[in-house]
């Protein structure tokens, strides 16, 4: 195991040990750490912007419009903490971790046609792997509650929160290709920025929001 590696399973335990420990202790802790990410993927972002657009005037919109969705992102998983429980996020974060195991399992074993010149690592294969293993969540609740099924309502918001997460992860993918970067930021060892591990989730919470807002 090369170090690079052991750099990313460790800070992947650290990282996933916070957000469990502070989505599982109270409300106050969860807003907190939503609070706290938030801020990081702002700042991270504002570097892009700077590196993209040489003059302030053009970076006014994306910062204002990137502080707008972060606040979405805050709003929706604070409400859907206190309304639903922690189980309800922790299986909205369960199906962006396997939407992302997916495409990136299927898409480095398949590879084949490119999916965008924006992020010319991903692969039409890699997107549709992302949609059938953003199902395993939803399997694993039926095996764990056998007197679940599976409905066509759960099947659509599996899928919905994986197109999510992959418009989230082109979007940002779009904004390091025009700065030339490869990562958003360091803070994260092997990882690197916080923006990079998380871009997914911060458009697939809020997708929930919408489609309740529509139901």
């Amino acid at each position: 195991m090369n170090k690079e590696l052991k750099k990313r399973i460790i800070t992947s335990i650290v990282l996933l040990a916070i957000i469990l420990n502070c989505l599982f202790i109270n409300n106050y802790s969860w807003l907190l750490l939503l609070s706290i990410i938030s801020f990081i993927c702002w700042f991270e972002f504002i570097n892009l912007t700077k590196k993209i657009w040489k003059k302030r005037t053009l970076m006014i919109l994306p910062i204002i419009l990137s502080f707008l969705v972060l606040c979405l992102f805050i709003y929706t998983a604070y409400k859907f903490r206190v309304e639903e429980g922690a189980i309800s996020i922790l299986f909205i974060l369960g199906i962006c971790i396997f939407s992302d195991i997916g495409g990136y399992i299927i898409g480095k074993s398949i590879g084949g046609t490119k999916l965008t010149k924006i992020s010319p690592n991903k692969t039409v294969s890699g997107s549709v792997g992302s949609f059938l293993f953003s199902l395993f969540p939803l399997g694993i609740l039926v095996i764990l509650d056998r007197e679940a099924n599976l409905p066509g309502e759960g099947i659509f918001v599996c899928l919905l929160l994986s197109l999510a997460c992959q418009l989230g992860d082109l979007i940002i993918s779009y904004f390091k290709r025009l700065a030339k970067v490869k990562d958003t930021g360091k803070i994260l060892p092997g990882h690197g920025g916080m923006l990079d591990r998380i871009d997914g989730i911060i458009f697939a919470i809020p997708s929930i929001l919408i489609l309740q807002l529509l139901s």
